[in-house]
């Protein structure tokens, strides 16, 4: 019967996107058009960069500014959501508490971090100060979530064991949680500051956090120039691919010491 409903359910997804494609208004292009345009945009972005309006150390400097800014916010939230997520984990606190911290922080995941920013804009005003604040009250939201669910992992064994010789809670969280959970903390730290280096390249545009994204949104929706927005696009998958090959060089590192 699963088997029946998932089929049921794959065929009129598609059904749907093929009507969906048919029935668009294209205002008077068609969909051969539209494809063959948006490849001449691709090959123009990709193979054609050039930087026209400021130059490779300036474009340099700017990713180094996004760097600091996921950089801090990881810094913030992972130190906030470290104490928060010892509370919310069932093992460690009560259930009153962690069913409280837990549905706030669902609360502040349901909306997104550009919403955030915005919210917090009203009273710091547009700029790098909103961003870093909408940014890690978002970023404290998530790791208190990966946090304490690796916290919850932990034997309950070993906890009730320093319970029994008389260890406080202090004591249980720095001999046993921390010293348990240090990779997945690590791991989890990391790749929010992978999506927060995503996330600062946005509000660089939509907060003027400044950064390469704001040089990107000056390409795109100022200069109108594609072979820019290419130059921009290459630095911030470079960055990228070398925050991934970290990422995994530090968790190898760790797997090895544990």
């Amino acid at each position: 019967m699963a088997t029946f409903f998932i089929q049921i359910t794959l065929v009129t997804l598609v059904v749907l996107t093929f009507y969906g494609f048919s029935s668009f208004d294209y205002k008077g292009v068609s969909l051969f058009e539209g494809i063959q345009a948006a490849a001449v945009t691709v090959k123009t972005m990709f193979l054609e960069p050039h930087f026209q309006h400021f130059t490779f150390v300036d474009g340099l400097k700017q990713v180094f500014v996004t760097l600091g800014l996921a950089f801090l916010t990881t810094l913030f939230g992972a130190v906030i959501a470290l104490f928060l997520g010892l509370l919310a984990a069932r093992n460690l606190s009560s259930n009153g508490v962690s069913m409280i911290i837990k549905g706030l922080v669902a609360i502040i995941r349901a909306v997104p971090t550009v919403l955030w920013v915005l919210i917090f804009a009203v009273a710091a005003g547009l700029g790098s100060v909103a961003a870093v604040i909408g940014m890690t009250f978002h970023s404290v939201s998530y790791l208190v979530k990966a946090y304490s669910e690796s916290f919850e992992e932990l034997d309950h064994g070993v906890i009730e064991a320093l319970r029994a010789s008389g260890a406080n809670w202090w004591q249980i969280v720095f001999q046993a949680v921390i010293p348990s959970c240090i990779t997945y903390i690590i791991s989890w730290t990391f790749m929010r500051f992978e999506i927060n280096f995503a996330v600062a390249v946005a509000m660089g545009a939509a907060a003027g956090a400044g950064g390469i994204g704001f040089d990107m949104f000056m390409a795109s929706g100022f200069y109108y120039d594609l072979r820019e927005v290419g130059g921009i696009t290459y630095f911030i998958l470079i960055f990228a691919i070398i925050l991934e090959v970290m990422a995994n060089r530090i968790k190898r590192k760790l797997r090895a010491t544990v």
